[in-house]
């Protein structure tokens, strides 16, 4: 019954002409197998179903808009390969080798592959390397294979830089007609943004990057208690400081020459600071 009317409530919603629904044309191959290697040719438009090929060499195959759906294509080689729009779900490629594949608009699904695809056959455009590494970051994590997603989300955050300065900052043809006006704008807030947090503890991703913040705290506190409470041309003066500032920026004293907005202040840093270490602690764990 809640299907019917679900399905009803949608035909009154769309209210779609079902002749308007033509055919994508999309082949179904399933329960396959390639014995030979394959130079050149179209195999797009394709759902291949538990197609299986081992140390077969692809070349210059045209893969466009196909989906694979639990296929075995260990050993293979695929060389100068179009994937634009495929999906891969399910499938295996342990051992697998791309060279100069095109890769524009994949998605990948708890498919085994090996991360060396994200350091030779990545998309040139930074919006769509995002894109791709942003799915083999999800599908790794579905694997569990943490060292692969760690890897995946270092060519996500660094194609997501580069993607924002150019949204904004870059005169090439592309970014400067398809981001104008407020585009811009929102563009170049979300990109100092994106550089305040990658300072401050690497987007998540880096605890060095949060100790030199939390270091680069505490140095802008000891030259203000030099400056405020003793004499700053002495060197001893922020030595005193630093021995002061650090125990209070721990929480551990709390000196009568500081106000207690000043040091509420300095605690609300401390606590966003400690819950930024907590979330980078669990993401690892989450990821194994």
């Amino acid at each position: 019954m809640f299907c019917t009317n679900a399905h009803k409530d949608w035909a009154n919603t769309v209210a779609v002409d079902p002749k308007a629904l033509s055919k994508s044309g999309k082949a179904k191959a399933e329960d396959k197998s390639i014995q030979s290697d394959i130079d050149g040719g179209s195999l797009s438009n394709f759902h291949f179903s538990r197609l299986v090929a081992k140390n077969i060499t692809f070349k210059q195959v045209d893969f466009r808009y196909s989906s694979f759906d639990s296929c075995y294509l260990r050993g293979c080689t695929f060389d100068t390969c179009n994937f634009t729009g495929a999906k891969f779900v399910g499938t295996n490629f342990y051992g697998a080798h791309f060279l100069g594949c095109t890769f524009d608009y994949t998605t990948f699904e708890r498919t085994d592959i090996d991360d060396h695809v994200l350091s030779t056959n990545c998309p040139a455009r930074e919006n769509l390397k995002l894109k791709f590494a942003r799915s083999l970051r999800m599908n790794y994590q579905q694997l569990g294979n943490a060292q692969s997603a760690n890897k995946a989300i270092e060519v996500e955050l660094e194609a997501t830089r580069a993607h924002l300065l150019k949204a904004w900052h870059s005169n090439e043809s592309y970014y400067r007609k398809k981001y104008t006006g407020a585009a811009r704008v929102r563009h170049f807030i979300s990109w100092l943004y994106f550089m305040i947090l990658d300072w401050t503890w690497g987007n998540g991703e880096s605890s060095l990057k949060l100790a030199r913040a939390a270091l680069a705290i505490i140095a802008l506190l000891t030259v203000y208690d030099a400056a405020t409470f003793k004499d700053p041309l002495l060197i001893t003066s922020y030595r005193d400081a630093f021995r002061e500032v650090v125990p209070m920026f721990l929480g551990i004293h709390s000196p009568s020459n500081y106000t207690p907005f000043f040091l509420s202040g300095v605690t609300t840093v401390r606590l966003i600071m400690f819950g930024f270490l907590m979330s980078i602690i669990i993401k690892r764990f989450n990821r194994r």
